[in-house]
């Protein structure tokens, strides 16, 4: 329900940078909640972002170009409240909002890499008038410094269809970014892990190497992407960091036993995997993947589907309607 009385103009514009494909589907699923809850919503993306040479001159033109997008929406929408989805795109911001992150630029810019960002996102995070984190550890790095009121909402994640009758891919890895998704850990790993004719499908990448027992899948489209999902026993991840992890969490949603090195961050996908089978939790993960497709936990599935009911739809839009939007337009009543 709207807040009361006579309001013009949109209620929530979501602010998002176009420079991951990650954040822009977020801001999809978010806009799509807020408007679940019954907020009329907009949501406004810069589009992609110029290639720069350092990560401070990256977050300072996607902070800019978040700046001019909003300037422009503020104008056409007359919005009552703003989410800028990630720290970024609020460091610039023309007006105050609320910031949705997954993580901060202390802990994923450290030294040089966030000499300006840290400084800005100190003064944000104090200045919002609400933060939305999407993991409970979101702001661990700020070690007690002071910040606005939280609200955990986390990015919904649903299965995308039944089960296919017959997993009949064998290990499954996302990695876009092969160095930050560590490719190369992964197919040392599979190289001793693997038997017979057992294959390792990479999705998000083209390659031309010929790798016995690896296909490369190459970029695929969303539901193509979770189509093959629906159809692999084990997916397999070692992230030099992951601020939240979505490839991990759909995996699980669709079925599949997750095995991944302990790495750094939020990561709440992490969290549910240890408690589904903490043998799949490894530095090491070869033998992780022959546990996984040799002595997989009983209804491990089934149990993901208990675990992950805070990431469903239904759930994160209960969060914006009785605790999100009361904050942040006066008068909303659930």
């Amino acid at each position: 329900m709207r807040a009361s009385g006579q309001r013009h103009g949109t209620d929530v514009l979501v602010v998002v940078t176009g420079g991951t494909t990650g954040w822009g589907a977020a801001a999809r699923e978010l806009t799509a909640a807020l408007a679940g809850a019954g907020a009329r919503v907009e949501m406004v993306s810069t589009g992609p972002s110029p290639r720069v040479r350092t990560f401070m001159l990256t977050d300072l033109t996607e902070a800019w170009m978040a700046r001019r997008a909003t300037v422009r929406a503020i104008a056409a929408f007359r919005p009552a409240a703003i989410i800028y989805c990630s720290i970024t795109a609020g460091l610039l911001w023309p007006r105050p909002g609320a910031v949705w992150l997954d993580a901060i630029a202390a802990e994923n810019r450290p030294g040089r890499h966030g000499l300006w960002q840290r400084l800005m996102e100190r003064r944000r995070l104090v200045q919002a008038p609400l933060i939305l984190t999407m993991a409970p550890n979101s702001l661990v790095s700020l070690r007690g410094r002071p910040h606005a009121e939280t609200v955990e909402v986390p990015v919904a994640i649903e299965s995308s269809g039944p089960p296919a009758a017959h997993r009949d891919v064998d290990v499954l890895a996302y990695t876009g970014d092969p160095i930050k998704r560590r490719l190369d850990v992964i197919l040392a790993a599979w190289e001793r892990a693997r038997r017979g004719d057992e294959t390792l499908v990479v999705a998000g990448l083209e390659s031309a190497d010929d790798i016995p027992g690896v296909r490369f899948a190459g970029r695929l489209g969303a539901q193509e992407y979770r189509d093959l999902l629906r159809r692999c026993r084990v997916f397999v991840a070692a992230p030099r960091r992951e601020d939240f992890g979505i490839a991990a969490l759909e995996a699980l949603a669709d079925g599949c036993q997750l095995v991944t090195t302990p790495s750094p961050g939020p990561y709440p996908a992490l969290g549910l995997a240890r408690r589904l089978d903490p043998r799949l939790i490894s530095e090491d993960l070869a033998p992780a993947l022959r546990i996984a497709l040799d002595d997989p936990a009983p209804q491990y599935a089934a149990r993901a589907r208990e675990l992950l009911a805070p990431f469903r739809r239904s759930s994160v839009q209960e969060t914006l309607s009785r605790s999100v939007l009361p904050r942040l337009l006066p008068g909303w009543n659930p």
